[in-house]
């Protein structure tokens, strides 16, 4: 039967529970056991797909469709396996269904409380991912921290548990913070210790506490938190800051976090930890060759989570190529025909983001523009593929306003246009179309090369696409539509033959991006950025030293 172990927080957010959960998650699949990881959040929104990305970071898409948590992402990027609808559930969801229930007459005719039948419904959800025998371990972040309001329902369904399963069966974690005082020049544990007493207080006692530091634990400060919070103290566990989130499984593996749990939950047959591939992967993150410049344009660059699945397919893809990525913000929404040179010189690479609504259309428009003409290795990402369609139709079709209907109802050459089916639709939430579907590719193309087959399947999240009344003429004027949804029709895929490397897909290749395999596009996007800035320094070197000669 599976066995289930219980990721909190404590003292503040963003202290990294799901690199934590996921570190730990890599560790036992390392050493042989079927793991998977869900994501509990307290807020109740029904799912994150609605809310703005400054709000809590991009919206990540599950294989089936599901709109769901950024951590998420971690989890697959981490495990390199899929997740799943189950695999995010939030306050919104679990008091949706209960009053569903009610609604039904499910309950008959009880009172309807938070307990039993609010915390019996996240229980449920806790132990969805452990029926059935696919895993041997299923690890539950709790979103929030300690000791908010909204995450009491999800701790009293922990407390629960632990009182209800076997012992060997349940374990809880709890990441803290033991700051650093640089005045007083010493480590505080009063925040972990409060922490903990506030879970305690709620009826759940951690098993392990995973203590978050900018400096080392020194023996006296384990014992120090182990006795005043009643762990052993081999179940205090260091987590220093690292330099990349890739090295965290690394410094767990150290701390034995990984033998800790094993122990706990009584699981005998286990096999030495298989690390090669990651450790090959963060050497050559870790001592790259090289350095390119990309530049990411987009509207919510205030918030790096906003762009969390591309900047780690950078990562990815950098490593791949041996090679430092090292990410340009630029805004869109103040990018002008004057001033688009001097934003986007000295670049290796142009990325342009997804989003939604006009705000700071204008400057994606201009920056495709820029790529197109100056010979810059361009990638375009569903709303970006969409820009690069609008540009080349403006400017090499004549369509003078050439738009989408998303942006701009009125105009005359709709060359993207609301997805028929999406016309009838008046709810927002989770009616996009979303999740994998499939595309044949045409041989002898830029994305045949780039994907070596001519079916591939990736993640969509979308309302709009490229016009098919426009086809042939963008095809006239040399435009290839290298990638098609062999039911619809939907082109998924456009590219420039003539350009040194332009493309632009409808769908969202930086969601299915792993540390073990790296999306195609991304590993072939940087490499063209790779080859890009090789020619600049190359072009360098003879001008300088044709000016030695002179």
């Amino acid at each position: 039967m599976a066995k289930y172990i219980f990721v909190t927080g404590g003292v503040t957010s963003s202290l990294g529970k799901g690199i934590i959960a996921a570190s730990l998650a890599k560790l036992l699949q390392a050493r042989g056991l079927s793991v998977t990881i869900q994501k509990l959040d307290p807020y109740i929104n029904v799912d994150p797909g609605t809310l703005n990305p400054y709000e809590h970071g991009e919206c990540y898409v599950t294989e089936d469709g599901a709109e769901t948590d950024l951590d998420l992402g971690h989890y697959e990027r981490f495990l390199n396996s899929y997740t799943s609808q189950a695999n995010n559930v939030t306050t919104g969801k679990i008091y949706q269904t209960v009053i569903n229930k009610e609604r039904a007459g499910d309950f008959l005719g009880k009172t309807v409380q938070v307990i039993p039948h609010i915390t019996d419904e996240i229980k449920r959800r806790m132990l969805l991912l452990g029926k059935g025998g696919k895993f041997d371990i299923v690890i539950t972040e709790i979103g929030g921290t300690v000791g908010d309001i909204e995450s009491l329902p999800f701790v009293e369904a922990v407390r629960q548990l632990q009182w209800e399963l076997p012992e060997d069966r349940v374990m809880v974690i709890h990441l803290t913070l033991v700051p650093y005082l640089k005045a007083a020049k010493e480590l505080k544990t009063k925040p972990t210790q409060h922490s903990v007493k506030l879970l305690s207080e709620n009826g759940v006692h951690p098993d392990v506490l995973v203590c978050r530091t900018e400096e080392p634990l020194g023996n006296d400060i384990r014992r120090k938190i182990a006795l005043f919070c009643n762990v052993k103290q081999e179940a205090v566990i260091e987590a220093m800051d690292a330099s990349t989130i890739y090295e965290v499984p690394m410094l767990m593996l150290r701390e034995k976090l990984d033998l800790i749990c094993l122990k706990k939950l009584n699981i005998t047959e286990y096999s030495e930890p298989k690390l090669d591939r990651w450790k090959e992967y963060l050497d050559k993150l870790k001592y790259p060759k090289s350095k390119v410049t990309i530049g990411l344009i987009g509207k919510y660059i205030e918030l790096q989570d906003a762009y969390k699945s591309i900047l780690e397919s950078f990562i990815h893809a950098g490593a791949m190529n041996e090679v430092k990525v090292e990410v340009i913000n630029v805004h869109s929404e103040f990018i002008t025909n004057d001033n688009v040179q001097e934003k986007l010189e000295g670049l290796d690479g142009l990325l342009v983001a997804p989003g939604f609504g006009h705000r700071g259309i204008d400057g994606k428009i201009i920056a495709v523009q820029y790529a197109r003409e100056n010979g810059l290795p361009f990638f375009g990402i569903c709303l970006g593929m969409q820009m690069a369609v609008i540009e080349y139709g403006r400017h090499i079709l004549g369509l003078k306003d050439a738009h989408s209907t998303e942006m701009d109802a009125n105009t005359t050459n709709p060359v993207i246009n609301m997805m028929e089916e999406q016309k009838k639709i008046k709810m927002m939430g989770g009616t996009m179309r979303l999740g994998a579907y499939p595309c044949e590719i045409t041989a002898g193309t830029l994305a045949h090369k780039i994907y070596n087959t001519t079916t591939i399947s990736e993640r969509h999240r979308h309302r709009y696409e490229f016009n098919n009344d426009y086809l042939e003429q963008y095809k006239a004027n040399g435009m290839v539509m290298s990638g098609v949804n062999p039911d619809t029709g939907l082109v998924e895929i456009i590219e420039l033959p003539n350009h040194p490397f332009f493309i632009g897909v409808q769908y969202h290749p930086e969601l299915k991006s792993t540390v073990e395999a790296p999306a195609p596009l991304f590993v072939s996007f940087i490499g063209a950025a790779k080859e890009y800035n090789d020619k600049k320094d190359s072009l360098k070197s003879s001008a300088a030293l044709q000016d030695s000669l002179i």
